[in-house]
């Protein structure tokens, strides 16, 4: 699950690792998205370190009677070096398509920190539903890397409050069902801005 809303994802600013926490909408996203999870099992939840996905998670685990969320580092959101806290245009005025951006950690290593604490889960918790409360970042690299880039919803960006499907099994992890309810940038809920 992508965390709720905080002030910068509203203004569509790049957090990355900034620690940004939940803002009025936010909070109310994760008890809304709580809300829609209750009809489910879960046997734990886990979350990255920054404030925005652990506030989601001790919200969500209070809705669904879960115990205290577990901080799993590996899940925190991309670092993105010098464009966080710019805007989308001002990254781009900045650091237009194809200039190296000093700090920012690619996909590859993203990929390799965030599958290596997903199969330490999966051997921890077989057999156990896990709610992973971490970031649009993680969760778009994730989506790239299982459809080499051709998921057919790829292009949309990763709501604030959206619950994506997963599953490890055999050794590789399976994206068995991806949130309907993405939604376009500056519509209401939308944050494109990790």
């Amino acid at each position: 699950m992508r965390h709720g809303q905080t002030d910068w994802n509203l203004n569509q600013r790049i957090q990355g690792r900034t620690d940004i926490p939940l803002n009025a909408t936010g909070r109310a996203e994760a008890v809304a998205t709580a809300e829609r999870l209750q009809s489910r099992r879960w046997d734990a939840i886990v979350t990255s370190p920054l404030l925005r996905a652990a506030e989601s998670a001790r919200i969500i685990a209070a809705e669904l009677g879960l115990g205290e969320p577990e901080v799993v580092p590996a899940l925190t959101e991309r670092h993105h070096g010098a464009i966080e806290g710019l805007t989308f245009a001002e990254r781009q005025h900045c650091f237009p398509d194809g200039v190296a951006v000093p700090g920012l950690e690619t996909r590859s290593d993203v990929i390799d920190r965030v599958l290596a604490a997903l199969s330490g889960l999966a051997a921890g918790r077989a057999g156990q539903s896990v709610l992973v409360l971490s970031h649009g970042g993680i969760i778009g690299t994730l989506l790239r890397h299982l459809t080499n880039g051709d998921h057919p919803r790829h292009g949309e960006y990763i709501a604030n409050g959206s619950v994506h499907d997963f599953s490890w099994s055999n050794e590789e992890l399976l994206l068995t069902h991806f949130d309907a309810a993405m939604r376009e940038p500056g519509g209401r809920g939308s944050s494109p801005a990790r």
